[in-house]
């Protein structure tokens, strides 16, 4: 009986896998198959991919109350139909991910403060406390999604939308050209390393014949 139980009893470390990540291993997951592997994947020009990149950081910069995905899209037919300019969509949509319900309220403060600055507001500079608790206390006290939407677009736009929207632009600008740089080395890299170890292991394999 004790070895049929110990037969069907799973090892120790097969156990041990299937237990809850924490937080930070599911953020490095959700960066790496949301983020990086679409890159990876990509079988468009590098060109192609890194202007993806490029305004999915922008539109992430962007404080809106509509949703930055939707903004990507918009930007997407809008380039397509009146400029004649393409990039990829996936990658436009997937990096405005990287402003979320965790990043927003550190993200929106900084451009706050940035767009005080610019403005010559010095005198009116709100410490990263209060502006924290007046945006969760405004996201706790809806009930519904809309209702959260909703209230969380009228602060961003009534309260803070000016000098939130003013300080985002340049630091949009600087991401979307970092995230384009990056990105366009990245795949170009990988893509010159895929390439050369398909030519060592046909090679290897000529050599086995």
């Amino acid at each position: 009986m004790d070895l049929a139980w110990s037969r069907r009893k799973e090892p120790p470390e097969r156990s041990e896998l299937r237990r809850p990540a924490g937080l930070w291993h599911r953020l490095v997951r959700a960066v790496r198959f949301r983020l990086i592997v679409p890159i990876l994947r990509s079988r468009h020009s590098p060109e192609h991919t890194a202007r993806g990149v490029m305004v999915g950081l922008v539109c992430a910069c962007l404080p809106s109350p509509v949703g930055q995905m939707g903004i990507a899209i918009g930007a997407w037919v809008v380039a397509r139909r009146l400029f004649n300019w393409d990039f990829s969509l996936i990658q436009g949509v997937a990096w405005t991910w990287t402003t979320n319900v965790f990043t927003a309220a550190p993200i929106y403060y900084f451009f706050f403060l940035t767009g005080q600055i610019l403005l010559g507001r010095w005198d009116d500079l709100s410490g990263y406390g209060a502006f924290v608790q007046t945006f969760t206390t405004t996201m706790s006290n809806e009930t519904g999604f809309v209702d959260t939407l909703l209230a969380v677009g009228k602060l961003i736009v009534l309260q803070w939308g000016f000098a939130m929207w003013v300080g985002s632009i340049p630091w949009a600008a600087l991401l979307g050209w970092i995230g384009y740089r990056l990105s366009l080395r990245f795949v170009i890299a990988y893509r010159l390393a895929r390439a050369r170890r398909l030519e060592k292991r046909l090679a290897s394999q000529q050599q086995a014949v």
